[in-house]
């Protein structure tokens, strides 16, 4: 059974729009999706890859912090999110690149280990930041961004899959989520985006 998609987001949010057009989809200019208001991001720290507490608001200092649920087994979506915004960061000048973070939070902790967690993402970007902890603290720190996060049945194999909301946040500098993208973002589009937010900033 593939991984389903499933997109928690809170009544106030409206549902989400493709984003994998070429052309921007709000007045904003974004090909993303602006919040009004804003996600209120959670200050409880999680643990990166180096076993060193890392928070979405006291350690993300940077103009941009672009953060996505996942986990290394997913069979599908995770690892197009994640090879669309590597993608992306190739786009941008060295000067561009070292002001935006991207972060990748497990939502399946019990096998996403931090060893686990760096050597997937340096299939990616050796830059991207990875995130774990207990199951429990993940929840509550994703519910906040709009993200819902279940365990599946177990698969015939012994596994299991992981249901995860599939957005892909946007955290200015002011530790506040501004805008969202879906998981059918391209490279070009998240690029585009990236650089409208960082001239804005």
């Amino acid at each position: 059974m593939r991984s389903r998609v499933a997109v928690v987001l809170t009544a106030l949010l409206l549902p989400l729009a493709a984003c994998g057009s070429s052309e921007p989809t709000g007045p904003s200019g974004l090909h993303g999706n602006e919040l009004d208001p804003p996600f209120e991001v959670s200050a409880t720290p999680l643990t990166d890859t180096d076993g060193q507490p890392f928070s979405l608001t006291k350690d993300t200092d940077k103009p941009l912090t672009m953060v996505f649920y996942g986990y290394t087994h997913c069979p599908d979506i995770c690892q197009t999110v994640m090879s669309n915004l590597a993608s992306a960061m190739t786009r941008l000048d060295d000067q561009d690149r070292e002001r935006v973070d991207v972060v990748f939070v497990t939502t399946d902790p019990a096998r996403d280990t931090q060893d686990v967690l760096k050597k997937y993402l340096s299939h990616f970007d050796p830059g991207f930041i990875g995130l774990t902890g207990d199951l429990d603290t993940i929840v509550s720190v994703a519910q906040p961004m709009g993200v819902g996060i279940t365990q599946g049945e177990k698969l015939p194999s012994g596994g299991y899959d992981v249901t995860h909301g599939t957005t892909i946040t946007g955290i200015d500098a002011d530790d506040e989520g501004t805008v969202y993208w879906s998981e059918e973002t391209s490279s070009a589009d998240f690029a585009a985006d990236i650089h409208h937010l960082l001239d804005a900033d």
